[in-house]
């Protein structure tokens, strides 16, 4: 058994802004396994400024794990738990290489075309009249439920954007998430909450930034709109740590990146850390390009939650893989005919 990686720059068609700030390219590396003539990949990517394993020495990492590949994924998993984006491009390269076709990791009715995963579309942050044309396109493209990126620009104007939403589609036809990216202060964060409250929104995710516990702890109390922990959940690594988290600051939901929380079974102890809790809980890829949006989209359809899923980034570069991926009224597609555009 041998491996090898090699690094893909992927780039946005359009900048896309956070409370971070604007996106214009995404690093992302492919680790490859070869074993009796079969072949299996998967993808390691980082987000800047926000992955854990954004710091040095990430490519001497897959190094490493390129000469210890024949111990196994079990064994590198549990020597990775520094390097979630790793374990996660560990996992799915394996779970590649051991299926009878490389791209179909979890055969599913998904996979097979015959069902399809329900997400949501998403609203990059921008100027108001950017992110009217972008609400305005997803709702004409079919999208039922639509998440809006806020705290980069004007409070009142992002208050607006929901105004015009709900003065034309009421709660049970759009739902709305809204995603802080830990843009507020903990100072008026529980007025802006009250504020989007009166929106029918189905949650707020990451309000305030993380490690403030206590204090998003009594937002999650106080507000009558639901709180969502995403950044929160990031760097932590061990089981009885993600149920102490979830006990101190009880949320509403959580959401799991794969590749930000140490791939599938990274995900799968907070799952079942947060049902354990009775605390909603729903799946987002983190950018990745369509080999690792893949392998989140086929393992996400096995979990079998009904709520729109974050999987909708497949179309953001210019230069992602050519898959059969496709978003069509608001749901994920698998279209088995068509064919992937990638070489091992």
């Amino acid at each position: 058994m041998k491996a090898y990686y090699k690094r893909h720059l992927l780039n946005f068609k359009t900048p896309s802004g956070t409370s971070r700030g604007v996106l214009t390219q995404k690093e992302t590396w492919y680790l490859i396994i070869e074993h009796q003539g079969r072949k299996g990949v998967g993808e390691c990517g980082i987000l800047r400024g926000l992955s854990y394993d954004d710091r040095d020495g990430y490519e001497q990492k897959l190094e490493w794990v390129c000469q210890n590949i024949s111990k196994g994924a079990h064994f590198l998993w549990d020597e990775l738990k520094e390097w979630p984006s790793i374990q996660f491009g560990v996992e799915s390269a394996f779970a590649s290489l051991e299926s009878v076709n490389p791209f179909i990791l979890f055969p599913s009715k998904f996979t097979s075309g015959d069902d399809s995963i329900s997400i949501n579309g998403l609203v990059w942050m921008g100027s108001k009249e950017a992110m009217l044309n972008q609400i305005t396109e997803k709702i004409k493209s079919g999208f039922s439920c639509i998440k809006l990126k806020i705290g980069a620009i004007n409070f009142d104007h992002e208050l607006q954007l929901l105004e015009y939403i709900r003065a034309k589609f009421d709660a049970n036809e759009i739902e709305i998430r809204v995603d802080a990216n830990g843009a507020f202060s903990y100072n008026d964060a529980l007025d802006k909450l009250n504020k989007l409250a009166g929106f029918q929104l189905h949650s707020i995710e990451q309000p305030i930034a993380k490690n403030q516990h206590d204090s998003m702890s009594v937002l999650c109390k106080s507000t009558s709109l639901p709180i969502a922990l995403d950044e929160e959940l990031i760097g932590v690594t061990d089981l009885q740590g993600k149920g102490h988290i979830l006990d101190r600051i009880k949320p509403q939901y959580i959401i799991l990146k794969p590749s930000l929380v140490g791939g599938f079974r990274g995900s799968q102890e907070w799952i079942d850390a947060a049902t354990e809790r009775n605390i909603g809980w729903w799946i987002t890829s983190a950018l990745e390009s369509n080999i690792g949006l893949n392998a989140i989209a086929q393992w996400t359809y096995t979990l079998k939650n009904p709520m729109p899923q974050g999987l909708g980034t497949g179309s953001l570069y210019t230069n992602n893989i050519g898959s059969p991926l496709e978003v069509e009224n608001g749901k994920l597609h698998y279209r088995s005919a068509s064919s992937w555009d990638f070489t091992f």
